[in-house]
């Protein structure tokens, strides 16, 4: 009896150096480890100090809100799809690549974004596409966008004032209208697209131009019937001159 338990004593001992040393070798921080192929649902890439600089995700490890990353919270309105989230030095989100594409009843849909952010704030470039299919009708979208954003906003504070503008507008639409108006106005709020160059939803494929306001005001493009097109507007978005001029 007591050699038996003096060769599991030493069996036990033995096992958990075993053990110790492979764990330790198999994750030696000095060393790479070289894989053929890997299964993974999502990769955060850190810095030393664990601040997250990129997120590799699938669609349910997408986050959305419910997740914390860098200690804050994420954007609670943003749909759950496969892609890349980017994160600066100070643990702010800055932009992200994300994809879909599935059939529906009528068609399909698909969509593919590459987006840089303002400074703790939203979008100022996005490459876009969006593709829908309804039936035998088939729309494609693509472009380049730059946009002008609020120069006071904050991801936080933008989520905060969205979800008091949605709470408003369901008991007064008006009221949440102008609160908006308001927020807009002390620059926390807002934006406009400046610039595209692309494939508009009518189908003309060009250089299009937008005021602060975000209302046309030159586009130079070739439309649908293979037309080269010059236009400008006015503030309200009406044709003021158009190169070459309409036959009579």
């Amino acid at each position: 009896m007591n050699k038996e338990l003096v060769f599991l004593r030493t069996f036990a001992v033995a096992t958990v150096f075993a053990i110790t040393f492979i764990a330790t070798t198999a994750f030696n921080k000095n060393a790479n480890q070289r894989f053929g192929e890997i299964d993974v649902e999502r990769i955060n890439i850190v810095e030393k100090d664990g601040t997250v600089k990129m997120v590799i995700t699938n669609v349910e490890r997408f986050p959305n809100g419910k997740d914390k990353i860098n200690g804050k919270p994420t954007n609670e309105q943003r749909k759950k799809r496969s892609g890349m989230l980017f994160f600066n030095e100070d643990g702010i989100e800055c932009g992200g690549f994300i994809y879909d594409g599935k059939k529906n009843a009528n068609g399909h849909s698909a969509g593919l974004s590459l987006t840089y952010d303002q400074y703790d704030g939203d979008q100022v470039m996005q490459l876009l596409t969006e593709d829908y299919q309804e039936g035998d009708k088939r729309l494609v979208t693509s472009g380049l966008m730059f946009n002008d954003r609020a120069t006071k906003e904050s991801q936080q504070k933008t989520a905060q004032i969205m979800k008091e503008l949605d709470e408003l507008a369901q008991k007064d639409p008006k009221a949440a209208d102008e609160k908006y108006k308001l927020y807009e106005s002390q620059g926390l709020i807002g934006g406009a697209p400046r610039l595209l160059i692309g494939k508009s939803r009518s189908e003309n494929n060009g250089l299009f131009l937008f005021d602060k306001k975000g209302m046309p005001k030159a586009m130079f493009y070739v439309d649908k019937d293979n037309n080269a097109k010059l236009d400008f507007f006015d503030e309200k978005g009406n044709v003021l001159a158009s190169f070459p001029e309409k036959k009579k």
